[in-house]
């Protein structure tokens, strides 16, 4: 018979057991805010501390109200402790919905998001008094952030540039044709005159496939070099907050 890893929330929980559910949400909120840290993502080391406290001190006032929770014989109110968890949860959808955000196809601060939500769950329960699954919990969320990375930036995505370049000619060059032999496709934008120069600026969206961890080749930019005067190249890249 397997032995759980988690125990029932005692109904009277002494202060050393309080005082070790906080120290515990402490040290997972440091070592999971210490990866985001490193990697100079906004919830740094101080917001997932901040996060996973707030839902334990609520998980453990929970505990505490067990005792008194119920419906007395001369009040008409019901004493529910448990809606202070799903407050929490509730509290930190709106914290993760701030940090998400939208530039034009690029949607980042998902992973920041999902970070503030599963340090409340590690927060909840640690709060609750059960270890073994707030421990368990810190250990995956570390690997998923750390190890996993290094699978996401193997994987080969789309990036997105917008490359500018002059001619002289009122009709933009056929950059499609120029930037295929390298993978790479071309989609026409806009257009600008540059009357001081007589010459026009036109703007592509220049799209490619690629993993993260191998930074953007100059080769596109030699290539068009060849033909047009290079204007602009920005690429625009999601980063995972």
């Amino acid at each position: 018979m397997l032995t759980p890893l988690c125990c029932d929330m005692p109904l009277h929980p002494t202060w050393p057991d309080l005082v070790a559910r906080l120290l515990v949400t402490v040290l997972a909120g440091f070592l999971i805010g210490l990866n985001r840290q490193a990697r100079g993502h906004s919830a740094g080391l101080r917001t997932t501390i901040l996060v996973g406290l707030a839902a334990c001190v609520a998980m453990v006032q929970a505990n505490m109200l067990l005792g008194v929770s119920g419906k007395g014989p001369d009040s008409f109110v019901r004493m529910d402790v448990m809606r202070l968890a799903l407050g929490v949860l509730t509290g930190v959808g709106f914290i993760g919905g701030g940090a998400i955000l939208r530039r034009g196809d690029l949607v980042t601060g998902v992973t920041t998001a999902a970070t503030m939500w599963i340090m409340t769950m590690i927060g909840l329960a640690f709060g609750g008094g059960q270890y073994g699954l707030g421990a368990i919990a810190t250990v995956l969320t570390l690997v998923t952030l750390q190890a996993l990375k290094w699978v996401d930036l193997k994987i080969r995505r789309d990036h997105k540039a917008i490359l500018s370049v002059s001619w002289p000619k009122n009709a933009p060059p056929d950059l499609q044709e120029m930037v295929r032999p390298l993978g790479y496709s071309a989609r026409f934008v806009g257009m600008e005159h540059d009357a001081d120069r007589e010459r026009f600026v036109y703007s592509f969206n220049i799209l490619w496939k690629q993993p993260d961890a191998i930074p953007p080749s100059t080769d596109v930019l030699t290539l068009v070099g060849e033909h047009c005067a290079v204007e602009r190249f920005e690429v625009i890249s999601e980063k995972p907050f």
